[in-house]
């Protein structure tokens, strides 16, 4: 999700309380007691020493702020106390982090040859942490870098996981993959996440009253600049799909001419990208934290939990992790597709964008629950918005270098589905308030856009003349 690093801070204190910093107390060492100093906490009967080797116990295994041994002067003692202290912190930043055990589990079943659909549900388990971890040490950083850098970081590797997962199955010609998550991680985030926002917030705020009546409100302004940019990209996937219905009938080499419009509106879609992210850190950023206003103030200015080096450290080996586990993953679709008998498509639209999201989708139900709308409406539009505009033109992109013909021409029912997501998104949002009725819908709509897939063939006719016919006919024509 693109946000400024404040952004990320407040949502991450919304969840979970800000975070405060508590020193270890100092042991009362034996040389103390018999040289009488002690005072009115010191142990009458000398079982002090007992208490502090618990409390090292527990302080070196479950203390995320310190680590005996950090101030030691032995490089020996220290840096492997700083290490220690690193892997806490990030176990600790998430309670998905206990999935992590499925990591190792995965790479082994990957490694060894195990049955395609463990391999595949191990790795699939395994992806979920790696992508709660990458987000948390990106954040980390980008507290230190300031608001436009940490921005920029956050725009990079907001949505890693699913950029590591297709530029795999790009690798491996699997476009089909590559467009079908695409679409999926846009489907998911406006109708899934957004969904399940309104609702729950909807249902809490209604029996519970913290919102104004029973609506809740975000801010208009913002939300409308999010779906007019969504619409854009809409219009950038319905384009190609028409351009190619009209060439049917010509006998030009009609793929060349969509890969060339593909490779052009890539580049036209990365340049607005860069023009929002100017947009949003710099020429109007008061929009973007207005919500944040009242809070700043009050709010004390959040350390990071581990330096930039350690956190450096971090990303670079989650990144690996996920890469490893994406290639077992990728690898294991084509024999998960025959034994289950499910096609591609699903897979890519429906399973694969739970991977990537799945932590911060439940910390946007967390929040919206708390009736902080504006953040929720900053993960669910914002990550589809840098998906539409960044990572499938980048794709395609990358397609062109490595010679593999990424385009964006989805096939029709595709593109059919996601322009209808998009219009029946648009018009909840414009009015800037939500209820659980609209989330009901946003749900509803996913759930009906799931069963088509699930019974849709990768084989199926792309009949390019529906996608004509159909935005005809949503426009009035």
């Amino acid at each position: 999700m693109v946000s400024a690093p404040k952004y990320r801070r407040t949502l991450s204190n919304t969840v979970s309380g800000p975070s405060t910093r508590t020193s270890a107390p100092a042991p009362i060492l034996e040389n103390d007691i018999m040289n009488g100093d002690t005072d009115e906490h010191t142990s009458l009967l000398g079982r002090a020493q007992n208490g502090d080797r618990k409390a090292s116990i527990r302080d070196f295994f479950l203390n995320r702020h310190h680590t005996p041994g950090m101030e030691s002067e032995h490089k020996f003692v220290r840096y492997p106390a700083h290490a220690f202290n690193v892997t806490k912190v990030t176990l600790f930043s998430n309670y998905v982090n206990i999935l992590l055990v499925f990591v190792p589990l995965g790479i082994v079943a990957g490694a060894c040859g195990w049955d395609p659909t463990t391999v595949f549900i191990l790795n699939f388990l395994a992806i979920v942490p790696l992508a709660a971890v990458l987000s948390f040490a990106t954040e980390e950083i980008s507290i230190k870098l300031g608001q436009t850098m940490g921005g920029l970081l956050n725009a990079t590797f907001g949505n890693a996981v699913e950029l590591i997962v297709s530029i795999v199955a790009l690798r491996n010609n699997e476009i089909r993959i590559v467009q079908s998550s695409m679409l999926g991680s846009i489907l998911s985030n406006i109708l899934l996440v957004l969904g399940c926002c309104f609702l729950a917030g909807g249902i809490h705020n209604t029996s519970h009253g913290t919102a104004t009546g029973i609506e809740q409100g975000f801010n208009q302004t913002v939300a409308s600049t999010m779906s007019s940019l969504m619409a854009v990209a809409s219009a950038s996937l319905i384009i190609p799909a028409t351009l190619y219905a009209a060439l049917t009938k010509s006998q030009t080499d009609s793929r060349a001419n969509i890969l060339i419009l593909s490779h052009g509106t890539a580049i036209i879609l990365l340049i607005l990208y860069v023009l929002y992210l100017v947009f949003q850190l710099r020429t109007h950023a008061r929009l973007f934290d207005a919500e944040n206003e009242g809070e700043d103030d009050d709010e004390e200015s959040e350390e990071p939990k581990m330096s930039p080096w350690a956190a450096g450290g971090v990303l670079v080996l989650v990144t690996i992790g996920v890469a490893i586990c994406a290639e077992y993953l990728v690898g294991s679709i084509e024999a998960v597709v025959e034994t289950m008998h499910i096609s591609k498509t699903f897979i890519g639209l429906i399973l694969l964008p739970i991977v990537g999201n799945a932590a911060e989708h439940v910390t946007a139900v967390v929040v919206a629950v708390k009736d902080k709308m504006d953040l929720a409406m900053g993960v669910a539009i914002g990550s589809s918005m840098q998906i539409a505009l960044l990572v499938t033109p980048f794709l395609v992109i990358l397609g062109w270098i490595i010679d593999v013909p990424m385009t964006l021409h989805f096939e029709t029912f595709e593109t059919v589905v996601f322009f209808l997501s998009v219009l029946v998104v648009t018009y909840v949002i414009q009015d800037g308030k939500s209820n659980y009725l609209e989330g009901a819908m946003l749900l509803g709509l996913y759930l009906i856009i799931a069963l088509a897939f699930l019974v849709y063939p990768d084989d199926a006719a792309d009949v390019g003349g529906l996608v004509v016919r159909s935005v005809k006919s949503m426009v009035g024509f």
